[in-house]
C-alpha cells in the first residue's frame, strides 16, 4: 500500500510537472520586453536639454541660430565620447583631438601612426597624421614650465596646441622665448613662439553685497561699484576703514585701497581697486542671483528696500524715515535712512536697493536677522556727490552726453540732483522730481519721471 501510494504520488507529480512544462511554450511565445537603451552622451551630460541662458549666450557670442546652438552642444558631447574611445584605442600614438565648424560637426583625431587612419575614420572622425605624440608635447611643456624663473612675465603663457602639434610660448619678445627654450632644453622645433605685449591677469568682479577684508583684520561688505575717471572701485561705509587702509576681496586676493573715508558725522567711504578687479553693476541677490543696478533714484518713505551683505545675505523691508540722525558709541551720524531691514556685523557697507535703484550702504542698527531689527543706511547719492564718483549701472547709455548750452545749471551726466534742482537742457528749464545721479539715457526731455519742464 505504501509503495502504491508513493507511485500514485509520483504519478501525480509527473502529471503536474507535465502541465507546468506544457504551459511554458505559451509563456515563451510572448516577446520579452526590449532592454532600456543606454542614455546617449548628450543625455548623460545634459547637452540635449540646455538652459535658456546657455543658448542665449551661444547665440549672442558665437553668432549661431538657436538650432545651431542646440546642435553644437549635442555634437560636442558626443564628440567627447568618440575622442575618448579613440584615445584609448590609439594609446601612445594619440596626438590630440578637436572639433570644428559652426555646429562642431567635425571631430579630428591626430595620430603619429598612419596605420591608425582607418580606425579613426570608421568612428566618424577625420584623421590627422602628425610627428609628435601628445604625451611628448606635454613633457616638453612641463620642462618649459620648470625653466620659468623670476622673469615669468616675459613668457607668461605656455600651452600645447594640438591643432599645430606644437607647444606654444607667448612671450614679450623672441629673445625671451629663446632664452626659456634653451634653459628648458627643449627642441626648438617643438615650440611655436607668439610675441605679444599682452599681460594676463587674474580677473575678479566687484559686486554689491560681497565680502571684503580691511588690513587683514576686519570684514565688511561692498556697497555699489563706482568709477572716478579711469579709476574703478566701490562705495562702502566709512566706519569700515580709514583712508589708506588696504583691502582684499571675498577671495582674499589683493583688491585696493580706501581713497576717502568719513566717520562719524557721516558714514561714507570709497575704495579704489587695482587692475585685477572690474566694477560691475551687480548686487548679490537671493540664491547668488545678480540684481542689476540701473541708477540711484531715491525711493520714498514706505517703499520696499532690500539689503545685501556678506554675513546675512539678502533681506528686504521698508524705508521708514530719511534724514535720520543716529548716535553710536563712536559718535553721531547724520542724514542716514532708517529701515525695517535686519542686519548683523559684517553686513556693514553692503548694498540697499529698491527695485533696480541703488539707495545706500549699511551703516548700523540694532537687533539681528533672527529676531528682527532696525537698520540705518548712508544714502548713496551724497557719497557719489562728495567724492565725484559715478555709479556703475547696467542701464543702456543711449546717445552721447548732452551738449551744454553755456548756461549756469546746465544738465550733466554724472551730476547728482536733488528734488527741486533746476537745470537747462537745449535752452529749456527743467526741475528735478526725484533725487538721482544723472545717467546718459536720462536726459531731462526724455525722462518725465525725473524731470518736469518749467
Amino acid at each position: 500500500m505504501v509503495h502504491r501510494h508513493a507511485g500514485a504520488c509520483c504519478a501525480a507529480l509527473t502529471v503536474l510537472g507535465a502541465l507546468v512544462l506544457a504551459g511554458l511554450p505559451h509563456a515563451a511565445a510572448a516577446e520579452p520586453p526590449a532592454p532600456t537603451p543606454a542614455p546617449s552622451a548628450a543625455e548623460t551630460l545634459g547637452a540635449d536639454k540646455p538652459s535658456p541662458a546657455v543658448l542665449r549666450a551661444l547665440v549672442r557670442d558665437l553668432g549661431l541660430t538657436d538650432t545651431q546652438a542646440r546642435t553644437r552642444l549635442v555634437n560636442e558631447a558626443e564628440a567627447g565620447t568618440r575622442a575618448g574611445r579613440l584615445q584609448n584605442a590609439l594609446g601612445k600614438h594619440f596626438a590630440g583631438a578637436w572639433v570644428s565648424g559652426a555646429t562642431s560637426a567635425d571631430l579630428t583625431v591626430a595620430t603619429t601612426d598612419a596605420a591608425d587612419v582607418p580606425a579613426i575614420e570608421s568612428d566618424g572622425a577625420k584623421a590627422a597624421v602628425v610627428k609628435t605624440a601628445l604625451e611628448d608635447l606635454r613633457k616638453a611643456k612641463t620642462k618649459l614650465d620648470g625653466a620659468v624663473t623670476g622673469k615669468a612675465l616675459d613668457t607668461p603663457v605656455r600651452y600645447v596646441d594640438v591643432r599645430t602639434n606644437r607647444v606654444t610660448v607667448q612671450a614679450t619678445s623672441r629673445a625671451a622665448a629663446d632664452t626659456l627654450i634653451a634653459a628648458a632644453g627643449v627642441t626648438a622645433g617643438l615650440v611655436d613662439v607668439k610675441v605679444s605685449a599682452e599681460q594676463p591677469r587674474a580677473l575678479h568682479d566687484v559686486r554689491g553685497g560681497d565680502a571684503f577684508y580691511i588690513d587683514d583684520q576686519a570684514r565688511c561688505s561692498v556697497g555699489f561699484s563706482v568709477t572716478k575717471g579711469e579709476q574703478q572701485g566701490f562705495a562702502t561705509a566709512g566706519h569700515c576703514g580709514k583712508a589708506g587702509a588696504t583691502t582684499t576681496g571675498f577671495n582674499k586676493v589683493a583688491q585696493g585701497t580706501f581713497q576717502n573715508s568719513v566717520f562719524p558725522g557721516q558714514d561714507m567711504a570709497w575704495v579704489g581697486v587695482n587692475s585685477d578687479w572690474t566694477a560691475t553693476p551687480a548686487v548679490k541677490g537671493e540664491g547668488d542671483e545678480n540684481v542689476q543696478t540701473a541708477g540711484s533714484v531715491q525711493a520714498l518713505a514706505g517703499a520696499a528696500v532690500c539689503r545685501s551683505g556678506s554675513t546675512t545675505g539678502w533681506h528686504c523691508g521698508t524705508i521708514e524715515q530719511h534724514n535720520t540722525s543716529v548716535s553710536y558709541s563712536e559718535g553721531t551720524v547724520d542724514g542716514v535712512t532708517r529701515t525695517t531691514v535686519c542686519a548683523e556685523p559684517g553686513d556693514s557697507g553692503g548694498s540697499y536697493i529698491s527695485g533696480t535703484q541703488a539707495q545706500g550702504v549699511t551703516s548700523g542698527g540694532s537687533g539681528d536677522c533672527t529676531s528682527g531689527g532696525t537698520t540705518y543706511y548712508q544714502p548713496i547719492n551724497p557719497v557719489l556727490s562728495a567724492y565725484g564718483l559715478t555709479l556703475k549701472t547696467g542701464a543702456a547709455e543711449s546717445g552721447t552726453p548732452a551738449p551744454q548750452d553755456g548756461q549756469a545749471g546746465g544738465w550733466a551726466v554724472g551730476q547728482v540732483y536733488e528734488v527741486g534742482a533746476r537745470v537747462t537742457y537745449d535752452g529749456v528749464s527743467y526741475q528735478c522730481l526725484q533725487a538721482h545721479q544723472a545717467q546718459g539715457a536720462w536726459q531731462p526731455a526724455l525722462t518725465p519721471a525725473l524731470w518736469q519742464r518749467v
